[in-house]
């Protein structure tokens, strides 16, 4: 029976041997993998910090630039509301246009019988007019004549 207990003993120990194997090889495993995840976050550690940086960049450039749309969008307004001013002018003044338009057509209509008279006076006028300045010129044309001419002429006035 004593031998029996040894058996046991050894075979307990042999077990027991395994098993240590066993776990060492297994945490042996475990440290490897550890180890890479390790090497893996510091990597993503390093990344993280460019990638903060670069965001911390982007995000103060973005306030610059939301403060320059900020301000252009001020200065736009004051040509919005000078445009506005004068749109709100061209169209004043385009209604005083169309009153007055309409007013001289009116008096149009209703002294359209002596408009007409005035037409056909001043075309009058104008014809003497023309016909006055057309006898003036033919009576104050200067002839200029040769020795000759003058002589033959002269000869004819005594005739």
């Amino acid at each position: 029976m004593i031998v029996i207990l040894y058996i046991a003993a050894l075979v307990a120990a042999i077990g027991f041997l395994v098993l240590c194997i066993g776990l060492a090889m297994t945490l042996n495993s475990l440290k490897t993998t550890l180890n890479n995840v390790a090497g893996t976050m510091a990597g993503i550690e390093g990344q993280m910090q460019g990638i903060t940086r670069e965001t911390t960049g982007l995000l103060e450039k973005t306030n610059s630039l939301a403060t320059d749309i900020q301000d252009k969008s001020q200065q736009l307004n004051t040509v919005v509301q000078a445009v506005k001013g004068f749109g709100d002018s061209v169209n004043g003044l385009n209604n005083s246009v169309q009153q007055v338009t309409s007013s001289i057509h009116s008096n149009v209509s209703k002294n359209s019988d002596q408009i007409a008279q005035v037409i056909q006076w001043s075309n009058a006028f104008m014809g003497i007019r023309g016909k006055m300045k057309e006898r003036k010129a033919n009576s104050e044309s200067v002839t200029v004549f040769t020795p000759e001419e003058e002589a033959t002429m002269k000869r004819k006035r005594r005739k």
